[in-house]
This record gives structure tokens, C-alpha cells and sequence, in this order.
């Protein structure tokens, strides 16, 4: 009998089609995330390919539970990658709408509908935050001061200007997290065990860190914060809604976002959680990774959300298609340029723990990348990213029209995975511009 080959090349290249095909098509149908083979859009097939074995890799060597990985080009998704399992407790297999703990990428999608609020008039960048929240009134700035024998103490002074609003969306506050560098007022920070104050409400975490020092004049240093709490309580005082109601309305139903909320109180949700290894749950200092199963009075906006990597991706399709989606306009492609501008001057301090890093600014609730060079990680100037404590990241390369999605839980390797995941999707690049 005489069997009929393919030639080699051919056969793989059928193969690799037919891999990305059913591994695409469903959960990206279900999403309405556009579809395209990595060829079609100057993406190497064999070279994406490569991300899916490493992390296979890290999961048998039990560095991480699993993940999922999406990458878009060209406003399509043309590579997705679903390894591990959901929970290390269960044998479930990771789901590629499986539910992760975003924390801090919860800070883009609040700055977002802020923007949109400022676009409707109904909220000044440079307004005093005090306008909306009169408790910032009477906040001071805490500076350090020695006595003779070199003991230090905090010393409270009125600020040199008002703390803004544009000040919450680029961490120029003068607020702090606590758990980032040292100094007074960020040990005055832990003391109060401000980021863990109990089941309160926005409104009631907004009074309290209020009468909290602050630790920088506002406008003169860029220092990681809970600014974007802060921001979050602005926006309920401006709309009238809580937060997630606003959110809700505003962004995420109407972007089909149905995953993305601040908890998971229903079963067959919960059941959906993504969880970390037991001894991989530390995200800060006094601060573990939390259980969003409990429904909370706080909505934090800083990074109380959880979400789906498709849930996600249809975000940053927004963002990519200069501020709309499906028929639908979110924000003004000038406003969304204005906000992954840089928007630290030279004058702008950077604190040590500079998180944008090398080579980049930062703009309104997004890292921003100011130069070709400088960052050890490729990317085109204007790319503009953000990450979570519990591991999860993404970018938006507009001069590559590209941008990626990572979910996993593992506060353990979220700094060492972030420039390979980088480095492995760049080399997958064959094409700089898209025809």
C-alpha cells in the first residue's frame, strides 16, 4: 500500500495552523477577541512556541501552579498559551478564563474611567483633591529633623502646593505605601498597618489616610502609593456610585469584562480562582496574598480587583484602538495620548525603588517608555505597561501594535519572569512594521 506524505515542510507548517487554530478559537470566539495565525502579523510561530515550553518547564519544576500568556498584534490575537493548574491543591488544569488576583493592573483600568470623568467635565486634573475629599484639607508633610544626638523625629509641615488629582494618577502625591524604602513617615505607615485597616469603607480609608504625614512635598517625588485608593474614592464622591458600581456601568459590562470585579461571591465563580503555592503568599511587608472569596466593605482601587486574561485583553484592545471598542468610544484618542505620555519633568525625584525602571516615565495610572534605550528589555518608545503584586503584567507596544497579557499567581517570580516573557515574545517578532 502506498501512503502519500506531505513534504516536511509543509506538514509542520499544517500542524502549527491547526495547533494555533484549536487552541485559539473557542475561548477567543467567546470573547470577541479577533483571531490571526503569528505569520499573518510578523510573529514567528516556532519562536512563540518557545514561551509555551518554558513555562511547561517552570510548572514541572514547580516554580509556578500555571499560567496563561495571550499575545495581540495587529489588534488580533494571534498566540495564547493556557499551562499548569488553576489551584496546586487540585488537579484542575489551568482554564484560559480562569479568575487571578490583578492587584495593581486594578490602577490602569481605575485611572481609565477617572479620565472619563475629567473628559465629561466632571472632574479637573489639577483640581485640589481636597475639593473632593475635604479631609485632605489639613494634611502635612512629615520631614525628618535630628537632635543633637543624631535621633531622628518626625517634624510636620504645612506642603508647598495642594495635592492634586493629576498627583494620585502619577504617584506625585507625596502619599507612600509604607512597605517601599525606608524613612518615618513609611515606618509611621506600617505602624498603623495602614494597608490592612479592616473591613472600612473607600470613604472610610480615604479619612484615614488623611491624617497621615505625607511622606514628600506633592509634585516632588515620584513614590509607588495608595494613591489610586485614593483616586478610586474620588471617583464615588464625583459619580455618586461606589466604585465597582461605577466601574460596572462605566467600563466593564459595557466591554463585556463579565470577570473583572473587586470580589467573588458567587460559588461557581470562586471555583474559577487561580491560586498560588501555600508557601508563595507573601505580595509586602505585612501583606499576604487575600482571599477575594470575602466580600470586603473596601474596594480598593489600587489593587483590589481580580480578572481574566481575556477579560483583560479586550481592555487593552480598548486602549490599543485609541479608546474604543466595538462601535463604542471610552476615551478620546487625545486623552489616552496624554496619558501614556511621561509626565515626571526633570524635576520629578525618583525614590530608589524607582518601579518604572531605566528608560521609562510614567504617565496617568501607566509606566511609560521614554527612550529605545536605557531598559534592558526591548520595546518601542511609548510602550506602556503595568503589573500586579500576585504576578500578573502587561504591556502595550504602539509602535510594534502589539500588546500581552500575563496571568499567574506567584508573587515569588513576578520580578524575574517579567523581562523573559519580554525578551522571548520580541525575539518572536519577524516583521518590525505590519504591512
Amino acid at each position: 500500500m502506498t501512503i502519500h506524505t506531505l513534504p516536511t515542510v509543509l506538514l509542520r507548517r499544517c500542524l502549527l495552523v491547526a495547533a494555533f487554530g484549536l487552541a485559539l478559537a473557542l475561548p477567543a470566539l467567546s470573547q470577541g477577541l479577533p483571531i490571526a495565525r503569528p505569520d499573518e502579523v510578523g510573529l514567528s510561530p516556532q519562536r512563540l512556541s518557545a514561551i509555551g515550553d518554558w513555562l511547561r518547564a517552570e510548572v514541572a519544576a514547580k516554580r509556578i501552579p500555571g499560567a496563561v500568556v495571550m499575545v495581540l498584534r495587529g489588534g488580533k490575537l494571534a498566540y495564547q498559551e493556557v499551562v499548569g493548574q488553576r489551584d496546586p491543591t487540585s488537579p484542575a488544569a489551568m482554564k484560559v478564563d480562569d479568575i487571578f488576583r490583578i492587584y495593581s493592573m486594578t490602577k490602569p483600568i481605575v485611572t481609565v474611567a477617572a479620565m472619563m470623568l475629567v473628559e465629561e467635565g466632571k472632574l479637573l486634573l489639577d483640581a485640589p483633591v481636597a475639593r473632593y475629599i475635604p479631609a485632605f484639607a489639613g494634611v502635612k508633610v512629615g520631614v525628618e529633623v535630628s537632635d543633637a544626638q543624631g535621633k531622628k523625629s518626625l517634624e510636620l509641615v504645612n506642603p508647598n502646593r495642594a495635592m492634586t488629582v493629576q498627583d494620585l494618577m502619577r504617584h506625585t502625591s507625596g502619599l507612600t505605601y509604607g512597605f517601599f524604602g525606608e524613612g518615618l513617615v513609611k515606618k509611621a505607615y506600617q505602624d498603623a498597618n495602614i494597608n490592612a485597616s479592616g473591613n472600612i469603607s473607600n470613604a472610610e480609608f480615604a479619612e484615614r489616610i488623611a491624617r497621615m504625614p505625607l511622606a514628600f512635598q506633592p509634585g516632588s517625588s515620584w513614590d509607588y502609593s495608595n494613591a489610586t485608593d485614593v483616586l478610586g474614592r474620588v471617583i464615588e464622591v464625583v459619580s455618586g456610585q461606589t466604585l465597582y458600581g461605577h466601574l460596572k456601568a462605566r467600563l466593564l459590562d459595557p466591554l463585556g469584562m463579565r470577570d473583572t470585579s473587586f470580589y467573588v461571591s458567587e460559588p461557581a465563580r470562586q471555583a474559577r480562582i487561580a491560586e498560588p503555592f501555600a508557601d508563595d503568599r507573601v505580595i509586602g511587608v505585612n501583606a499576604l496574598v487575600g482571599n477575594p472569596r470575602e466580600v470586603q466593605a473596601m474596594e480598593s482601587g489600587g489593587g483590589g480587583m481580580v480578572s481574566t486574561a481575556p477579560d483583560y485583553a479586550r481592555f487593552l484592545l480598548m486602549l490599543r484602538n485609541g479608546g474604543q471598542l466595538d462601535g463604542r468610544r471610552y476615551l478620546s484618542p487625545v486623552t489616552l495620548a496624554s496619558m501614556t505620555s511621561n509626565h515626571l519633568s526633570p524635576a520629578v525625584q525618583r525614590t530608589p525603588l524607582y518601579l518604572p525602571g531605566t528608560g521609562y516615565g510614567f504617565g496617568l495610572g501607566f509606566a511609560v517608555r521614554t527612550s529605545a534605550g536605557e531598559s534592558a528589555s526591548a520595546s518601542g518608545v511609548g510602550e506602556y505597561n503595568w503589573g500586579g503584586a500576585g504576578g500578573t503584567a502587561m504591556w502595550v507596544d504602539p509602535a510594534n501594535d502589539m500588546f500581552v497579557v500575563f496571568m499567574m499567581q506567584s508573587p515569588k517570580q513576578r520580578v524575574g519572569y517579567r523581562p523573559l516573557l519580554r525578551n522571548m515574545v520580541y525575539g518572536a517578532v519577524t516583521e518590525q512594521r505590519l504591512k
